[in-house]
């Protein structure tokens, strides 16, 4: 006989084995009074564009029993101009391809490009949720650690790719956790040897330091690059959900070999598009929060803590004997952060002033009870 519905458990289920022994991804949702652990922007939109947004809602509401438009032409029109805006280089809607977040874009990729017997290859520390689109999609993933220092040893690396010739490279630029971005060179050197697609992740490429080129550079010539971005961070749209990629035509071509129906919709591409053609505003505290980024690098590094350089809008620092002690006694004061990164260490989300200040008093404070490795 049957159990009743509110009966049954996890285990009672008939879940794939591979999963049976996983965790669903996602950092803590608390309501703190300071929370810095997502790497969100911290400054909401003003009222007169949430008036716009709101204003594309009941435009979009009033046909809301008709499908959107199934491949996004105005959006990604959109979201190549801002591109060929903040890069130099000329895009078109052909050249880019959107989805809800770059969540889903990433695992689109893989679905067309690596699966079952095909293989991805990826840094560590890295993304975790890499190995979440590998595992669902069958694609074995091999990692390689950066440096102590968290750089990559570009030699080995050069040398571990010729070897495994994975199929789909996950390159992340500024890197999450560690806030640590890669140069053109060193893009370009990978590129040189693989047969395989080279994803590099630019989520959070707007914050990058001033002389760092953004990898779009490198499209025109290597039709085997792909370029992924969200809105969710720079542009404070984190609860738009939309994130993209650019990339040559055909790879867009295959993408939609895999993508389901009507993926995005009317709504999420509406609000976008008000979102982009108000990018200078969303953009704006960008400057700030760099600013913010810079000096808590500075002061971090002032109290003995290790912090490698960041062109994100976080920053990751150690070493903590025991950094859940650490994090907890943060969360006691009011401030919620990540256990993110390599043993002993966390991770920091900038935030307003008022919340770094928060921040920095009790991390003072957390020292003081769990001193430094």
């Amino acid at each position: 006989m049957q159990q009743p519905w509110d009966a049954i458990s996890f285990s009672d289920l008939p879940v794939r084995e591979d999963l049976k022994l996983q965790r669903a991804y996602g950092a803590p949702q608390l309501d703190v009074p300071v929370r810095l652990n997502v790497n969100e922007n911290p400054y909401p939109p003003s009222a007169s564009l949430s008036t716009r947004i709101a204003d594309a809602m009941w435009d979009v509401a009033r046909n809301a029993h008709r499908y959107p438009d199934r491949d996004a032409m105005e959006l990604r029109g959109s979201l190549a101009a801002y591109l060929t805006h903040d890069t130099g280089v000329t895009l078109d809607c052909s050249q880019v391809w959107a989805g809800n977040g770059s969540n889903e874009v990433l695992q689109q990729i893989l679905q067309v490009f690596g699966g079952p017997g095909r293989t991805a290859f990826a840094l560590t520390p890295g993304y975790p949720m890499y190995e979440e689109y590998c595992r669902t999609t069958f694609t074995r993933l091999h990692t390689l650690p950066r440096t102590g220092t968290f750089d990559v040893d570009l030699d080995l690396t050069i040398a571990t790719i010729r070897a495994l010739q994975p199929d789909v490279i996950f390159l992340t630029s500024p890197n999450n956790p560690t806030g640590t971005a890669l140069s053109i060179g060193e893009i370009q050197a990978i590129l040189d040897v693989t047969r395989g697609m080279v994803v590099v992740d630019e989520a959070y490429a707007e914050f990058r330091r001033r002389g760092v080129p953004s990898a779009v550079t490198l499209l025109p010539r290597n039709p085997r690059l792909i370029v992924s971005r969200t809105l969710s961070k720079a542009f404070k749209f984190a609860g738009g959900r939309v994130g993209y990629c650019a990339c040559a035509p055909a790879v867009i071509d295959a993408i939609k070999l895999v993508r389901l129906p009507y993926h995005l919709s009317a709504f999420t591409q509406a609000a976008a598009r008000v979102a982009l053609a108000s990018r200078d505003e969303l953009l704006s505290q960008v400057g700030i929060l760099k600013s913010e980024r810079d000096e808590t690098v500075s002061w971090l590094r002032g109290q003995g803590l290790e912090v490698p350089d960041s062109d994100a809008n976080f920053v990751m620092f150690g070493r903590f004997e025991n950094r859940h002690l650490v994090w907890a006694e943060l969360l006691r004061n009011g401030v919620l952060i990540r256990e993110a990164g390599p043993q002993g260490y966390l991770r920091v989300s900038i935030g307003t002033s008022a919340e770094m200040r928060a921040f920095r008093a009790a991390l003072l404070a957390a020292i003081d009870c769990y001193p430094l490795k």
